[in-house]
């Protein structure tokens, strides 16, 4: 494996205060490396999406620290951890979030946007990311008229289309059936993973664990194994 992309230490998240505090992830340390897929597995309520949340800059930890490329992403500003959040991650939730009065097109084109890029040069990009998920055909429907998979697709276009070093998917193949959603995965893995990019997956779906280089096992907040599969 290439060199780390993210290193978090001693994690730990709770919610509430005194007799009313719930922990929902204790502890946790763990490395993701560039060139590598990642699985973060569990049963619901293990933490796993807390987990995301905080590695991701989008929850702060209680406790603990996350280094992404060497840098502590909860020591930045906010405008700092904005534009973090907008160069380096990449983020394909569960239910894609796909804006259903835009076209495929120009949801893709929504994180070029916010960068400022010009108009004509966002969607001549956002339509080459389309492409790249084989979708370049469909870039003018909206949403709905689009497939479960072609969906995540897209999902996927847009998280990828601003280049972004980490790409996190959250249980990707939840809504899929069973052969649509290792089409994603061995799609993820030939086309979008890459010795400059790291891509961590959170998922309780068995049947996509062979695409996996290695497994994090999470219960109850903590991490209580680890699975190397390629």
């Amino acid at each position: 494996m290439a060199s780390p992309a993210i290193r978090a230490r001693d994690l730990a998240k709770w919610f509430g205060e005194g007799d009313a505090r719930t922990m929902a992830v204790k502890s946790v340390s763990f490395d993701a490396s560039f060139g590598e897929m990642l699985y973060i597995v569990g049963p619901s309520g293990s933490g796993k999406t807390t987990l995301l949340s905080m590695i991701s800059g989008i929850l702060k930890p209680n406790s603990g620290s996350v280094l992404v490329e060497e840098r502590d992403i909860w020591k930045m500003g906010s405008d700092e951890l904005a534009d973090f959040r907008l160069n380096k991650i990449g983020f394909v939730f569960q239910d894609y979030h796909l804006f259903p009065k835009l076209t495929t097109l120009e949801n893709v084109a929504i994180p070029l946007i916010l960068k400022k890029r010009d108009w004509s040069e966002s969607m001549k990009v956002a339509r080459e990311y389309l492409d790249i998920v084989g979708l370049a055909q469909r870039a003018e429907l909206p949403p709905v008229k689009l497939s479960g998979g072609e969906q995540q697709r897209v999902a996927i276009a847009r998280a990828i289309a601003s280049r972004p070093d980490i790409l996190i998917l959250d249980e990707p193949t939840a809504s899929l059936d069973g052969d649509t959603g290792r089409k994603i995965l061995e799609f993820v893995r030939d086309h979008i993973l890459n010795d400059t990019r790291c891509i961590i997956i959170v998922t309780h779906d068995s049947r996509i664990f062979e695409y996996a280089h290695r497994i994090i096992n999470m219960e109850d907040g903590r991490i209580v194994g680890e699975e190397h599969e390629k």
